[in-house]
């Protein structure tokens, strides 16, 4: 017998779905609204934001060799040298809490609570005026340190949480299982929980990885020469800093929307591997000859 689907509500009836409608067309009619005072207000004669002489600068070659393609380089290496840390030292933090050691638990927790609660500027600043002063790090070096470091301690901490919870949402058969057929608490984790648990907090963690790349953005309170710190340059350069803002807010959006693409391709060849791994031994079971039936021996 198959099981009725579980909903969080009732099917919307007739009036319900017509007043939907009716407050999806007027949320639309507000959108596009909005939308139309802003090109009304970039449009206006006394600074045309979209006038010709303002968006040329985008068609000489030494716009994007000189400010954007730079720019975009050190947003993305600063995103990724970030996104590999924090999922390194997040999973590893997250586990540490978990660990059966007090030490461990109590080691990791202090470190989680306490990048969390500080703001990202705040230890970027900090980053990098102690790598200028400490490390004597200057010029870039200094700069991709500041803003890695920055990004680096707090989405650790917030992908630490996210290890955290997701593995405490796993049955504890789960668990349990490992520990029937021979495994430690500390192999039982790392080889049967936290698979699973990677698998159901992807959709978190690539959302994370959306903020590692947004707040890149940062960089620019310590002059690093990120896409929006030349976006700003460019502003300044061919005074056409509204459209120069537009083009780093839509090479922000292309990135992030691929970004959000891959990881959810990864999403559901990760659950297809999961449901054919799972599948295997049935399939084995079907394709194997069928016992012969016990035969009487005559008496």
């Amino acid at each position: 017998m198959k099981e009725a689907p579980t909903v969080l509500f009732d099917a919307p009836g007739p009036k319900a779905q017509v007043r939907h409608r009716i407050i999806g067309f007027a949320g639309l009619l507000l959108v596009a609204g909005v939308l139309a005072v802003i090109v009304i207000g970039l449009a206006n004669p006394a600074n045309n934001q979209f006038a010709p002489d303002k968006w040329y600068p985008f068609l000489l070659r030494s716009t994007w060799t000189s400010y954007i393609i730079p720019g975009l380089l050190f947003t993305l290496a600063s995103a990724l040298a970030a996104v590999v840390l924090s999922i390194i030292a997040g999973i590893l933090l997250g586990l540490g809490r978990l660990a059966p050691n007090v030490i461990v638990r109590a080691v990791c927790g202090v470190f989680v609570e306490f990048f969390r609660a500080v703001p990202v500027l705040m230890m970027m600043l900090f980053a990098y005026f102690f790598g200028l002063y400490v490390l004597q790090l200057t010029g870039m070096p200094g700069l991709f340190f500041g803003v890695v470091s920055g990004l680096f301690f707090y989405n650790s901490s917030v992908i630490a949480e996210l290890v955290r919870s997701g593995v405490g949402s796993l049955p504890r058969g789960q668990r349990e299982a490992g520990l029937a057929i021979g495994m430690t608490e500390v192999q039982a984790l790392f080889t049967v929980q936290l698979p699973q648990a990677i698998t159901a907090m992807l959709p978190s963690i690539v959302s994370q990885l959306v903020v590692i790349l947004k707040d890149t953005a940062l960089g620019t309170w310590i002059t690093a020469s990120d896409l929006l710190q030349q976006a700003s340059n460019i502003g300044s350069a061919y005074a056409n800093t509204i459209p120069a803002l537009l083009v780093a807010a839509a090479i922000y959006i292309v990135i992030n929307y691929a970004l959000t693409r891959v990881a959810g391709w990864l999403e559901q060849r990760l659950k297809r591997s999961g449901r054919m791994s799972r599948r295997k031994p049935e399939v084995a079971l079907i394709g194997a000859p069928e016992a012969e039936p016990a035969v009487a021996s005559p008496r």
